[in-house]
């Protein structure tokens, strides 16, 4: 499994970024992906969630402001994120695990498997 994200930047706070994250060698029909950040000195944290069904999940500091989305044409998982502030500087990472929880997508990182390298988001006021 090879999960490759780009898309990441510097913009200004109120900016838009869309993240992508092309993933290869996962085939499993019952899975969540995710996308994570982790700024400097912080732990890691959940930003956004999907699985098989297309349900999602989204942290609180997020909600409104971004939108998870997949392409199963192309593999890719997107991340939209509008209306950036800076304390959303962190590097991103998305990530992917073959289960299916009738709750919803995990948010917590330990739940997932199979992750990508990162690329890294600066906002600036």
């Amino acid at each position: 499994v090879h999960l490759v994200e780009s898309g990441g930047g510097s913009v200004r706070s109120g900016g838009s970024l869309r993240l992508s994250c092309r993933v290869s060698g996962f085939t499993y029909i019952n899975y969540c992906m995710g996308w994570f950040r982790q700024a400097p000195g912080k732990e890691r944290e959940g930003v956004a969630a999907i699985d098989s069904d297309g349900t999602t999940a989204y942290a609180d500091s997020v909600k409104g402001r971004f939108t998870i989305s997949q392409d199963d044409t192309s593999n890719t998982l997107y991340l939209h994120m509008n209306s950036l502030k800076p304390e959303d500087t962190a590097m991103y990472y998305c990530a992917a695990e073959n289960a299916y929880y009738v709750g919803g997508p995990p948010l917590d990182d330990y739940e997932y498997n199979y992750w990508g390298r990162g690329t890294q988001v600066t906002v600036s006021s």
